[in-house]
Formats: C-alpha cells, structure tokens, sequence
C-alpha cells in the first residue's frame, strides 16, 4: 500500500497514462487490430488485387487495341495510296484519250474540209465547163448570124458552122494564153 499511497501522493505526469489503462488500452488495440487483420485487411488485398489485374487489363487491352488501330491505319493509308495510284493512272488515261479523240477529230475535221474543197473544184471546174460551152455556143451563134449578114447569105449549114466556130474560139484561146 505503500506504494499506492505513494503514488496516489506524487503529481502525476498527464503524458504519461496510469497502468492499468495502459494495459486495457493496448489489449483492446490487439483485439481491434487481430479483428481489422483477419477479417477486414483480406477484403482489402482482395479489392486492391482486383482493382490491379483490371488496371493492367485495361492496359493490355489498350495496348492491343492500339496495334490493331495501328494495323488498320495503316491499311487505310495503303489503301489511300493505291486508290490514289489508280486516280493518277485513270486521270492519264482519259487525259490521252482525250488527247487521241481530239485528233482524231481534228484529222475529220481536215479530212471533210479536204473533201468539201475538192467537190467545191470540182463543182467550180464543171460550172466553169458548162459556162464556157455555152458561151462557146452563143458565140458561135452571135458570130454565124454576124458573118452571115457580112457575107449576105445564110451560114446554117450546121459542120461548117461548128468547124468555124471552133477555129474561131480556139484562136481567141491562144491569144489570150499568149497574152498571159
């Protein structure tokens, strides 16, 4: 007892807890933590493994993801690059199509304006024949009735009308020629 009156007698120090509520404090601090260790510390660790093999999933499956988006854009862009290919090989193609057809057009077109001044000579050439006869023919006509009222007597005989003629014109013709 002495010592309890003792220690009842001296100040007592507030830092430093009684005895006997150090013991019960510290008992009930292993009950708690035993209780927190065995029942709630494996839900913890089974939560927090969870949450990691989803994190690390998640990240494979990003990963994965990602080649497979790497794969398919690249696809894409060989893709683009052969649809672009058979543009410029399509754009050439018509462009010399076009480059031929305008040719071929222009070689019509030439060839049609050959054949129309051909038929135009030609046309010009028998107009200029049929013209000339029958200015050959009023002129012999003119000529044998102005040779026949000279000479006084009727030239109708028709040979020798058209061998006077002739002669006449192609005298005509030869000066002129001559004069050119």
């Amino acid at each position: 007892m002495n010592l309890l009156v003792l220690a009842a007698e001296e100040p007592q120090n507030p830092l430093i807890p009684p005895l006997p509520e150090l013991v019960i404090g510290l008992i009930a601090f292993v009950i708690v933590f035993g209780f927190l260790a065995k029942k709630l510390l494996p839900n913890i660790n089974k939560v927090l493994d969870e949450r990691r093999e989803a994190i690390e999933g998640g990240i494979e499956k990003a990963e994965a993801a990602q080649t497979e988006a790497q794969s398919v854009l690249e696809q894409y862009k060989a893709q683009l690059a052969e649809a672009r290919h058979e543009a410029a090989r399509l754009r050439q193609e018509a462009l010399e199509q076009g480059t031929a057809l305008k040719e071929e057009l222009r070689a019509e077109g030439q060839r049609q304006r050959e054949e129309i001044i051909a038929a135009g000579h030609a046309q010009i050439e028998a107009d200029r024949k049929a013209a000339s006869q029958a200015l050959r023919q009023d002129v012999g006509k003119l000529a044998t009735d102005l040779a026949g009222k000279l000479v006084g007597e009727s030239l109708e005989d028709h040979a020798r009308q058209s061998r006077t003629i002739d002669r006449f014109l192609d005298e005509l013709e030869a000066k002129a020629e001559a004069a050119r």
